[in-house]
This record gives C-alpha cells, sequence and structure tokens, in this order.
C-alpha cells in the first residue's frame, strides 16, 4: 500500500529560517508545517531546531512518523548531540511527537509489520530506487514510516548518504510522492481523534507457530493517561490448556498500542514457553471496536502470538472452529465451535456448514462452545465453506478436501542464528501445512486451498553435503517443529533443507508427502541498539510501560 500522490493541505506557505545543521544556509520549506507546542519538546529541541514565528520548529515540523521512529530519533540526539532527558521526559516527549507528528491509523497499519517485527519479504518493491538505497539495510516499510515535505526528503537523503556512503537522490523523488507531509488521512485524522476509551472487556483470538490456536476473554483497565493495565486468560484448541498473562501498555496517537505483558506464572528457560515477557505492538481501529497485532519476544523477536481482539458484548459471537478442514465422505467428525454468549439451547439445525455438510447431532454446548458431530458426503462441494451459528458466520471457516496434494514448509525460507557469549541463539519455528489443489486442478497456484497443520517427521539436510552426512553441527529440530541452532558456534554459515515427512499421508506415487524450506544458520547479526549504551533509557516504547512501572 501506498499513500496517495502529493497534495498540500492548505494554500502554499513559503517559510524561511537559518538552519543549525545545514552548514547555516537558508533552507525553504515550500509546504505548511505542523507547529510544535510542547513545551518540553521546545526546551529539549530548540537549541538546535529553529522555530519560527508559527511554531514550526526545523526539520520536526515537516515529519511524521511511527513511535518506533521517534523513539530512534530521540535516542540519536542523545548519544550523538548530547541532550540531556530523564526517562520520563524521553517518554513524554516520543508520546507528544507521536501523537501531534504521527501517522493516520490507514497510513501506520500499511507498515505495521515492520513495528511488529515481522520477516516479511517485499517481493514486491515499488519502482524509485528504493532496492539501490533503504532496502540495502532494512525494509522498504522502514522508509515508509516517515512521512516528510518534499524538501525534507532532500534534506534526508543528502544527510543520510553522507553518514552511509549510500545514494539515495533516485529514491528522493520517489519517497516525495508516496510519502508525503499531508495527506487526506492524516488531515482527516488530526483534525478530529476520538476520545480514547478502551476500558472494558474484550474477546481475544491468538495463534502461535508450533502451538496452535487460543481463545479467551482480557480485561483492559485504565491506569494512567492513555496507559492501561490488562489481563488476559486463553484456552488453547488443541488440549484445553490455559495461559494467564498481565501486563501494562500505552497508546500513542489514539491507536498505536505498545504495551509489555508477561505470564502469571514464571517462564521455564524454553524458548517459546508461553509464559516468557513478550513486547506488544496492537493497531486499533478508529472506532474502538477491535484491534490486531503481534506479541513477540526472543533474541531477534523470532517468537510470538498473531492476536486479534474485539469488544465483548450481551450478543452472540463465534470466533473460531478446531478443525480447518475435514475430508469427503467421512462421517461422525467431530468439530468444536467456539465463542461467547452462544445460545442455551442449540440444536442441529441451527448449525449449517455449507453444501453435502450435515450436522448430525450436538454432543454437548456451553456458553463458550458447540461440540457436535458432523457428516461430509462423498460429492459434497470441494473449497472453503462458511460456518454458521443461528446467524452468525465464520466466513470460509472450514475446508473440504478429496485429497491433500502436498505439504508446504512455512516459512518457505528463514534465518537462524547461532548464539556466542554477548548472543542468545536466534531460534525458528516451522510448521508443515497441508494444502489441496484447487478449482483449476494445478498445484502451488492461488487458488489453493490450505487445510491446515499435518502430521509429520522433522529432518536437516545440508546443502552441499552427501546424503547421511550429519547435521549436528547446524542444530536439531524438535517434533514440533522448532529449530535450535548448535551450540557453540562454528563460526560458519550454513544453507539447510528443513524436511517435513507427513506420518499418514502419501502422494499419488504412494510415498509419504513431504515438504522442504530453505533456511540460513549463521553467526549472531551484530546490530546498533540504543539501549546497550543508553542503559538509564531503555524503558520506552520498545520496552513497554509495564517495566518502568516495576
Amino acid at each position: 500500500m501506498i499513500a496517495p500522490p502529493l497534495r498540500l493541505a492548505g494554500s502554499l506557505v513559503f517559510f524561511t529560517f537559518l538552519s543549525g545543521t545545514e552548514g547555516g544556509q537558508v533552507i525553504s520549506m515550500r509546504e505548511e508545517g505542523i507547529p510544535v507546542t510542547d513545551p518540553l519538546v521546545i526546551a529539549k529541541c530548540g537549541n538546535c531546531h529553529a522555530r519560527d514565528e508559527r511554531g514550526n520548529m526545523e526539520r520536526i515540523s515537516w515529519a511524521r512518523t511511527t513511535p518506533e521512529a521517534w523513539q530512534d530519533e530521540t535516542k540519536r540526539m542523545i548519544l550523538e548531540f548530547g541532550v540531556t532527558m530523564t526517562p520520563a521526559e524521553a517518554r513524554s516527549i516520543v508520546k507528544y511527537l507521536s501523537t501531534n507528528h504521527g501517522l493516520a491509523p490507514e497510513e501506520a497499519k500499511a507498515v505495521l509489520y515492520d513495528a511488529e517485527r515481522r520477516v516479511r519479504e517485499e517481493t514486491n518493491l515499488p519502482s524509485g530506487g528504493l532496492d539501490k538505497a533503504c532496502t540495502k539495510c532494512h525494509a522498504c516499510a522502514r522508509a515508509l514510516s516517515w512521512r516528510r515535505s518534499a524538501e525534507g526528503w532532500k534534506q534526508f537523503a543528502e544527510s543520510h548518504g553522507a553518514r552511509y556512503k549510500v545514494s539515495s537522490q533516485a529514491a528522493v523523488a520517489f519517497l516525495a510522492k508516496a510519502a508525503p507531509l499531508h495527506t487526506p488521512e492524516w488531515d482527516a485524522w488530526s483534525a478530529g481523534k476520538p476520545t480514547l476509551n478502551l476500558a472494558g472487556r474484550w474477546l481475544v483470538r491468538a495463534s502461535m507457530a508450533g502451538h496452535g490456536k487460543y481463545f479467551g476473554e482480557m480485561q483492559v483497565d485504565a491506569a494512567g493517561d492513555d496507559e492501561f493495565t490488562t489481563r488476559v486468560t486463553l484456552t488453547s484448541d488443541r488440549d484445553g490448556s490455559t495461559i494467564a498473562r498481565s501486563g501494562r501498555s500505552a497508546v500513542y496517537g489514539g491507536y498505536g498500542w505498545r504495551g509489555r505483558s508477561k505470564g502469571s506464572q514464571p517462564a521455564s528457560a524454553a524458548p517459546d514457553d508461553l509464559a516468557s515477557e513478550a513486547r506488544e505492538v496492537l493497531w486499533i481501529a478508529p472506532d474502538q471496536s477491535m484491534a490486531e497485532g503481534r506479541w513477540f519476544w526472543g533474541q531477534y523477536q523470532e517468537f510470538g502470538f498473531d492476536v486479534k481482539l474485539w469488544r465483548a458484548s450481551s450478543n452472540p459471537t463465534i470466533m473460531a472452529i478446531d478443525k480447518m478442514s475435514l475430508k469427503t465422505d467421512s462421517q461422525a467428525n467431530r468439530i468444536r465451535i467456539i465463542g461467547f454468549n452462544l445460545p442455551a439451547e442449540v440444536v442441529p439445525a441451527d448449525l449449517s456448514f455449507g453444501a453435502g455438510v450435515i450436522a448430525r447431532r450436538i454432543v454437548s454446548h456451553t456458553p463458550s462452545e458447540v461440540v457436535a458431530e458432523v457428516d461430509v458426503d462423498a460429492d459434497a462441494p470441494l473449497g472453503r465453506h462458511d460456518v454458521v451459528v443461528r446467524g452468525e458466520v465464520i466466513p470460509g471457516g472450514l475446508a473440504i478436501y478429496d485429497r491433500l496434494d502436498y505439504v508446504k514448509v512455512t516459512p518457505e525460507s528463514a534465518l537462524a542464528t547461532f548464539g556466542d557469549a554477548a548472543h542468545a541463539l536466534g531460534h525458528q519455528q516451522f510448521e508443515a501445512i497441508g494444502y489441496q489443489r484447487g478449482s483449476d486442478g494445478k498445484l502451488h497456484t492461488a487458488d489453493d486451498v490450505e487445510l491446515g497443520p499435518v502430521d509429520v517427521t522433522w529432518s536437516l539436510e545440508v546443502f552441499y553435503a552427501a546424503d547421511g552426512s550429519s547435521t549436528d553441527v547446524v542444530g536439531k529440530v524438535s517434533p514440533t517443529g522448532l529449530l535450535t541452532p548448535a551450540s557453540p558456534s562454528p563460526g560458519n554459515n550454513f544453507d539447510v533443507w528443513v524436511v517435513a515427512t507427513a506420518r499418514n499421508e502419501n502422494g499419488q506415487n504412494g510415498k509419504p508427502l513431504v515438504g522442504k524450506g530453505y533456511l540460513v544458520v549463521t553467526v549472531p547479526a551484530y546490530t546498533f541498539n540504543g539501549r546497550r549504551y543508553v542503559r538509564d533509557l531503555n524503558n520506552w516504547i520498545d520496552d513497554g510501560p509495564v517495566s518502568h512501572a516495576q
């Protein structure tokens, strides 16, 4: 998603002032700036960023970005230019800038995966020179999370190029149009942000690779100015086990949830322990009816829940079923429909799974789940079927298939890291997902139907090694698909196939279905981390208010 073409809000206004960071040159900002009114920002930033009679501060008034980016900029001012401030002052500055010089919800959602620390292959980069500049070092989303004036992008390219010895001039024209300072979305959002009111009961759906799906409730309570405490209880749809977590969060700009939570019981040494302390990044819908995002942890943020929340109501709500797919010509399939405030009385006629799928009987029901036995006709239509309980619908919630055609290992390409004295291991969780050919009858095309996790055995194969060669130097894959690199580090990189062999599913050739994922296991990633050098300021956005409140 790319922002609309450059559009100026209001009349064209010219501002001219002396720059404190541009060698005394006069710089003309040919767009209307965003005045800075916060006394603390003015006091801490005003020595270097001149402020004109309209309240515009050099550079700051012609830029908008995310809480994470404002945090990084604030840290850079401390580290490189000697700006002094307390942790409380730093949080206040970041909060003000994120709210008044931030992104509109629609703009932020397009680049949220960067703040969520998701690994996403940006295979369809827009033309404009980003591949020769921005994406050499970081995700395209990092560049597009900033909004600047045309002159601001020019200044940034010049200073960035000088600092990192990379030519980014080719990207300036593109970014000035793709990520302008003024957009209709920002004009509308900044003109009337709704009052933040998140306290109350929320329904939660969460999933984590290798662990499955969880459902439950979260209680959100106000804890200060745009800050909240949380208590959540989740139940596994696999085995009924429960997780209890509590945390604290702050909301930036009226929709950007940033926080930290942890389990009610101490986490074990297992790196993927679900009680681990996690950072929370959520996007709250403008009408505050739902939120979605990620709770994550790990040396490289490789572990985490994908999370979606809805406000609870007195109306019946169905959230999911425990099976993603059923096979044709099968009988007495037991399905759990999970929800809240489900009807006190449920009969088979209340349930619908589409043509050829019949609810035979209700095994049990409670306000939070309905267990039913379902028959699937031999000629039931293949593909995704809606799941309906008295008018409440999960669109495409159940897949009907006649055979499993192939197994895909996800992620299809991944990175894991050996550890050393200063860096923990970087793990990687894999899953084996079954697929059926779609309506076109061809494998590995866009209409293929995902059927859900497959029971497999896991193994490794090292590239450029003879068959049967030991992979112990690389690491091990657990029965649940968790890759743990070997320790100590062999001091080298390894290209590896992660192989999933189906236990109970054979291909048309009669042999077990096999899927492979590509993995590079490498030395630790040595990246700049401001928290390593500014230890008394390590409790901002990325570490979350729960830490500094303790």
